[in-house]
């Protein structure tokens, strides 16, 4: 009995250490924390024309595509004008809505859009089928949806070694004819909104 007691103490300190050095909590604080989050001022964004995955000229547009998707993902392709400097963050929120044929908004779920953040607006701007890489700072899908991390205060990883040029968001679901951007923070950790 002895011996089966000594063994649950060192399985609960491994346990303890486990979790204190995991950095998986998602409490608030500490070194990871540091920093105020950014907010991207959307009225700095541009919405350009996107044909045969090259970038075309600006549509006049900000954060919503003018003419409606006409089938499954189709683009809405946003430039940052200047490119951002992301470095310092390592995590990022986006936000948006959905918008029918008629102009009424869908309700936020699963399989309505996905989004990458493009380093190099001329190079790859879909990255590998997930996640991030090459070109690529990030690639979520399901935003807005339970199963997508994006849309929540804690955010998304992204690889933050490079500027950020442009985002892309594709339309996942036949019924999603407009998406609009409504928030972009980078951040480290979670963040509160005032």
């Amino acid at each position: 009995m002895k011996k089966l007691s000594v063994v649950f103490a060192v399985i609960t300190a491994l346990a303890i250490i486990g979790c204190a050095t995991g950095g998986g909590g998602g409490g608030k604080g500490g070194a990871a924390d540091a920093g105020e989050p950014y907010f991207v001022d959307l009225n700095t964004l541009k919405v350009v024309a996107m044909a045969n995955d090259k970038v075309g000229a600006p549509t006049g547009g900000t954060v919503k595509n003018d003419t409606p998707f006409v089938k499954k993902y189709d683009d809405l392709m946003l430039v940052f004008d200047p490119p951002l400097d992301v470095t310092a963050y390592s995590r990022v929120t986006i936000n948006c809505k959905y918008y029918n044929a008629e102009g009424e908004e869908i309700k936020q779920g699963d399989t309505n859009a996905m989004v990458t953040l493009v380093r190099d607006i001329n190079g790859d701007k879909r990255g590998p089928e997930m996640g991030a890489g090459g070109n690529v700072a990030l690639k979520e899908m399901n935003v807005g949806g339970f199963s997508g991390g994006v849309s929540k205060e804690r955010g998304s990883r992204i690889r933050n070694d490079a500027t950020i040029s442009s985002i892309l968001f594709q339309s996942c679901n036949d019924n999603v004819k407009f998406i609009e951007l409504t928030e972009i923070v980078f951040h480290n950790g979670d963040f509160t909104r005032d």
